[in-house]
């Protein structure tokens, strides 16, 4: 077997597969006694049906197959031998490849035309300025973080003075009928409400300034108007029943509770933080300035990359790109691509493509690799962020860990991760390359960059 590479011009190239029948012969004839062993033919016995019959029946579709393994194989290694950056992949050559019949054993020709990536070269200095814009976390962001922990850590104190719009009260719940218990009616032994929720404001005042021991008619359907799902999970029934309900029900009132948030001592820093990792509250409130600090650098390493792309994106200068091949392959790997759409896209794909191999050739330069522990580290990192979301702060290790492995056993999220692992590891590489100037900058100015990136998106 032959394979020869000649190049059409610098991101053009053309591979020949030259298949003898001294290539395949010895695998087709093994393909031949394999099928014959469960090949299914009327009058025979499996593993019985005579090898020149099978090969009359099957041979052609056999011989495709393994002729197919053999170019495919052999298209990859040469790839890969060769270290060929291709883009896309292959496709077969529209001009030289002729139909094959496989009918007839004998010498085949296979063309396909490959896509070569540009070259690129780059050479960065500390000449190279990329100003690198740090958030300033001032006292009213701290100060706010501080009033949601203490938010979210409070707790519910049983109160004995009347109610107010946001506690919660509770009770059981009876439907009346002639202002007495309906016989057989609904009935909630653990009815809960919070006044604020109702909608109608006469039914909301029934209810503030009550007391435990109170009782109070209401019509939940009128507290609740339009809102069938809240009414039915008040009265524990199908939401198809909401319509029947009587006009009055009797709330009997057995406890009222009132949200208290968390006080800023040792109890709220453990929750937060862990045990006995602060001690007061000038430590708590450093802590927490750290944290936020911790929370705005992914947002000030992604600006980094955004500036440090463009001055790339310059020193590299125009890049040939495959353009008529990039089309075809567009329009033959996307189901729902038309060429229409290809085109009016195409830019925005150049240009994403010009900036992948830049950070491509900058993981190559510098010797830049993943491992298992970096896909870890990642994995956790996004595990911690997103239990932050929810305020989960605090959480051991290992409830952590199983969260990320589940996360990397997703190959989807896995390929993500990766991405931002070798992303990470890209803009950490820069860091040291290129002439960093940091600037602090305030919240709301920080989010004016990004502000002005979505206007350009939109006028484009």
């Amino acid at each position: 077997m032959n394979v020869s590479l000649t190049n059409v011009d610098s991101v053009n190239a053309i591979l020949q597969i030259s298949v003898a029948k001294a290539d395949y012969q010895e695998k087709l004839d093994s393909a031949l006694k394999t099928f014959r062993k469960k090949a299914n033919v009327p009058g025979f016995r499996p593993g019985t049906v005579p090898v020149g019959m099978v090969k009359k029946m099957y041979g052609k579709s056999i011989m495709a197959e393994e002729i197919n393994k053999i170019v495919g194989e052999s298209l990859y290694n040469y790839i890969q031998e060769n270290k060929l950056n291709v883009l896309g992949e292959p496709l077969p050559n529209e001009e030289k490849q002729q139909a094959i019949d496989f009918a007839t054993e004998g010498d085949y020709d296979f063309y396909f035309d490959i896509a070569l990536a540009p070259e690129i070269k780059l050479s960065l200095t500390k000449k190279d300025k990329v100003t690198y814009y740090k958030i300033d976390v001032n006292e009213e962001l701290v100060d706010k973080q501080i009033e949601s922990y203490k938010a979210n850590y409070g707790k519910y104190d049983k109160i004995e003075d009347g109610a107010i719009a946001t506690d919660l009260i509770r009770g059981t719940i009876s439907e009346l009928e002639d202002g007495k218990a309906k016989e057989g009616g609904i009935n909630v032994e653990a009815g809960v409400v919070m006044p604020s929720y109702m909608k109608d404001a006469d039914e909301q005042a029934k209810f503030v300034g009550a007391k435990a021991g109170d009782v109070i008619t209401f019509n939940p359907g009128k507290a609740y108007e339009g809102n069938e799902t809240e009414i039915a999970s008040l009265l524990h029934i199908e939401k198809d029943a909401v319509e029947a309900i009587a006009p009055e029900f009797k709330f009997e009132i057995t406890e009222i509770t009132r949200y208290k948030e968390a006080e800023l001592d040792k109890d709220l820093f453990d929750k937060v933080f862990g045990a006995d990792t602060v001690k007061d509250a000038a430590e708590f409130k450093a802590k927490v300035k750290e944290t936020i600090e911790d929370q705005f650098a992914p947002d000030s390493d992604y600006k980094f990359l955004l500036d440090a792309k463009e001055l790339l994106e310059k020193k590299v200068g125009d890049l040939q790109f495959p353009d008529a091949f990039l089309k075809r392959w567009l329009l033959a790997s996307g189901e729902e691509r038309t060429a229409e759409s290809i085109e009016a896209d195409y830019p925005k794909i150049v240009a994403d493509l010009k900036f992948h191999l830049i950070k491509e050739q900058i993981a190559k330069d510098y010797d830049i690799k993943i491992e298992n522990e970096d896909m870890k580290t990642i994995a956790m990192q996004a595990a911690r962020a997103q239990f932050a979301q929810y305020g989960m702060m605090n959480l051991p290790d290992e409830m952590v860990e199983n969260y990320a492995n589940d996360m990397l056993k997703n190959k989807d999220n896995a390929r993500n991760l990766l991405d931002r692992a070798m992303e990470n590891k890209i803009i950490d590489a820069l860091k040291t390359k290129l002439g960093i100037e940091e600037k602090s900058i305030s919240l709301d100015d920080f989010r004016k960059f990004f502000e002005k990136e979505d206007d350009k998106q939109e006028e484009a």
